[in-house]
């Protein structure tokens, strides 16, 4: 049966109060809810029922400011950071990421972007090895490595970094020339400074990890500029011409290399052709010898006649002096081979029937010029 229906526990209120002089049909008082509420925490708290009404503010403020002071120690600590926490302002622990607690005012919260990649330039006039000035500027990119180290361990790690620079930069011009470090060793320059730099920061306990250092510019100061860019385009000109002497020489030394062999495989062809020329004359003189001696006049009068083909085969013309004559003789033999070997029908050649006929013509006008001349003395 339910409390409100008629006859059924009129007296009983759910919410505490009496039946008497109130509307049972109504709505519950908050009031006295609140009042019922307020005793139980006074006796909660250790305060008594009765006097509880006095003491609820103050329990109030005290709960509020409980889940404020446990609302602002929640932080959030990203993928990217790590957090450095000091109790009582001595390192506790380093906490990655993720969502985390700690009771403020007690400990100190200090986030570090692990990930961020840091740019620092330094520039400066330095002394290079052989005594000379040269202004240089260089691009150092980084990142943290150690969150500790980077909060704890150095009170400025950004300045120390750019000490460390100047400091490592400095050793590593001074122990190179001029020319070094403008032109041929750039990017040892880059190497060294990067190396000694990474072992200054180790030694200072910075937790700065270099990622990359680059030489951005190197060169002469200001005052003497000319003279060194006069003195960077000698010596360009003298790699240009370098190359250029190097590019002819590869194109006339293997062109050279080519005639000397053609010349050495000729000569060497040469000396075969002379040396078995040499063997066959003398094989020749051998069977001619022996000839020789079977039939003297013979073999004479053929070498006679071999010797007449290969004079006159090489010209036309031929001048003799005939003894005790005053008279140069003329011989044109073009034109007596030519009637000799029209007569005969053969070919247009010296050949030793020719020669001969030549020959004995040659002895007949001889002796007519001989006789004649006998005559013209006799008369004389």
């Amino acid at each position: 049966m339910a409390w409100n229906e008629p006859g059924g526990n009129n007296g009983k209120d759910p919410w505490g109060g009496g039946g008497g002089n109130r509307n049972n049909d109504g709505p519950p008082d908050l009031d006295e809810l609140f009042r019922k509420i307020q005793q139980k925490l006074g006796g909660l708290f250790g305060g008594s029922p009765s006097t509880g009404t006095g003491n609820f503010p103050w329990m109030l403020v005290i709960v509020v400011a409980v889940l404020i002071y446990a609302g602002l120690g929640i932080y959030q600590v990203n993928a990217n950071e790590q957090a450095v926490v000091l109790r009582l302002g001595k390192y506790h622990s380093t906490e990655s990421a993720g969502l985390h607690w700690n009771p403020p005012l007690i400990d100190s919260v200090t986030k570090v972007n692990m990930t961020e990649v840091r740019t620092e330039r330094t520039t400066g006039q330095m002394l290079t090895e052989d005594a000379n000035i040269v202004e240089v500027v260089l691009t150092v990119q980084w990142q943290v490595g150690d969150a500790e180290s980077y909060v704890l361990r150095v009170r400025d790690p950004v300045k120390s970094l750019q000490e460390a620079t100047d400091s490592a930069l400095r050793h590593v011009v001074g122990s190179l020339t001029l020319n070094g470090v403008i032109s041929q060793n750039r990017t040892q320059v880059s190497t060294d400074t990067q190396k000694r730099l990474q072992e200054y920061l180790d030694l200072y306990q910075t937790g700065i990890l270099v990622d990359v250092v680059n030489l951005t510019d190197a060169k002469a100061p200001r005052e003497v500029q000319d003279a060194f860019d006069d003195v960077t385009k000698a010596r360009e000109d003298e790699v240009r011409l370098q190359n250029e002497a190097q590019a002819y020489a590869n194109q006339v030394i293997p062109v050279a290399r080519g005639q000397a062999q053609r010349i050495i495989e000729e000569a060497e062809g040469y000396k075969a052709q002379v040396v078995e020329s040499a063997r066959g004359e003398a094989v020749r003189f051998e069977k001619l010898l022996a000839e020789y001696e079977r039939a003297p006049e013979v073999t004479r009068e053929r070498l006679y006649l071999d010797a007449m083909q290969q004079v006159m085969t090489s010209t036309s013309k031929v001048m003799v002096d005939v003894e005790g004559g005053n008279n140069m003789m003329y011989l044109p033999l073009d034109k007596l081979t030519q009637e000799g070997t029209t007569q005969s029908g053969q070919r247009k050649d010296t050949s030793p029937v020719v020669i001969e006929e030549v020959y004995q013509r040659i002895v007949e006008r001889l002796r007519q010029d001989a006789a004649s001349n006998r005559r013209s003395q006799t008369v004389r």
